[in-house]
């Protein structure tokens, strides 16, 4: 499957365009939708799968309970050609989703709101300049605290933080090599990276 991006005019809301592109498919897609363009994410490999379980793992094991994947998130109050629709690849939340959260779910059908995260993170694949560029600006615009990517082309990984909303952008950055490890801000634990290196 291609990982370009897929430019359409907006003629509905991006929820209902992203629903109707995931049933004219005829098999399971998560489209996102991210500076106004709709993103059609490469099937993941063995090893992209692995590497988001391990960090979740490791995330867990040091306590961090609401480490999870798989949910997709919106921006609240944007206009619907300025709204962010992400499915990060793992995330640590705020709070289990309460009922205020799942009435918002419901009315903006299957999306929580992006301010549940406390932090995010992305490994990349052929979708890499996604992660490193309009993702980036789209989680820093709504001020998730922390943003991790997991740079398998260039084997490095950052971690980002204290974000700036109104440059989109972050005012802190560290990396290490993939294989390293990955010191976080606090309450985070030390990731390692080295499960992620592909034999």
């Amino acid at each position: 499957m291609s990982a370009d991006p897929v430019t359409e005019p907006m003629p509905c809301d991006p929820i209902d365009l992203l629903i109707a592109l995931e049933e004219a498919a005829g098999y399971p897609i998560r489209p996102e939708y991210i500076e106004g363009t709709v993103i059609i994410p490469p099937q993941p490999d063995d090893n992209h799968s692995h590497g988001i379980m391990e960090l979740i793992f490791q995330f867990r094991v040091a306590g961090v309970v609401l480490a999870g994947t798989g949910n997709g998130y919106t921006t609240e109050s944007a206009p619907p050609d300025d709204r962010a629709l992400v499915i990060p690849d793992f995330y640590v939340r705020y709070r289990r989703a309460t009922e205020l959260d799942e009435a918002f779910r419901k009315t903006n059908k299957g999306w929580y709101p992006i301010s549940m995260l406390a932090l995010v993170g992305e490994v990349t694949s052929s979708n890499r300049e996604t992660d490193i560029g309009p993702k980036y600006r789209t989680y820093a615009a709504a001020a998730v605290p922390v943003y991790v990517i997991v740079d398998r082309r260039d084997r490095m990984v950052h971690v980002y933080s204290e974000p700036d909303p109104d440059a989109r952008s972050y005012l802190v950055h560290l990396s290490v090599p993939l294989g390293g490890k990955l010191p976080l801000p606090a309450p985070y634990p030390v990731l390692d990276t080295a499960p992620l290196v592909e034999d």
